[in-house]
């Protein structure tokens, strides 16, 4: 028998703070400054643009403040928080372009095991009518975007390791 943690909205959302508070820390310390600059500052930038061009097409609905243009600015946080982590735990095992990827495999299988929690909390809607697949009521194209914005977002800090 499965038993799901299930949290409430706010409590998600200082939880993803958390994590990206952490993460941000953690590279500020041990982390070349341009590096920390361009995976924060960059990703946040890579993370905000995917998420306004998704809930602009009416496919995802935030329900949380504070917004800008939609979106909640706690995601930017979370985001590259996670791609942070993923991609220092590939660093362990491999460098350049590997570890870019396999921190992109990392950080959309995180998002696969926490983002219906956001759905069941109520932090978050997918109003999309798109065809294909769902894992846990969590539509496909939400993992290929996680993919692509993680891959994106630790490229940006790659030039600077």
């Amino acid at each position: 028998m499965s038993r799901e943690i299930v949290f409430d909205r706010d409590s998600l959302a200082v939880m993803t703070l958390v994590v990206g508070l952490v993460g941000l820390s953690h590279a500020g310390f041990t982390w070349p400054h341009a590096a920390t600059i361009a995976l924060f500052g960059g990703g946040a930038i890579v993370a905000f643009v995917a998420e306004a061009i998704v809930i602009n097409r009416g496919l995802l609905h935030h329900h949380i403040d504070p917004k800008l243009v939609g979106v909640p600015v706690y995601v930017l946080l979370g985001w590259t928080g996670v791609v942070y982590i993923a991609f220092r735990v590939a660093l362990l095992w491999t460098n350049g372009w590997l570890a870019v990827g396999t921190g992109a495999v990392l950080a959309t299988g995180y998002d696969a095991l926490v983002d219906h929690r956001g759905v069941i909390a109520g932090a978050w809607t997918y109003t999309d009518d798109l065809p294909g697949p769902r894992f846990r009521g969590v539509p496909w194209w939400n993992y290929v975007g996680w993919f692509v914005i993680s891959s994106v977002t630790a490229a940006l800090a790659l030039p600077f390791l």
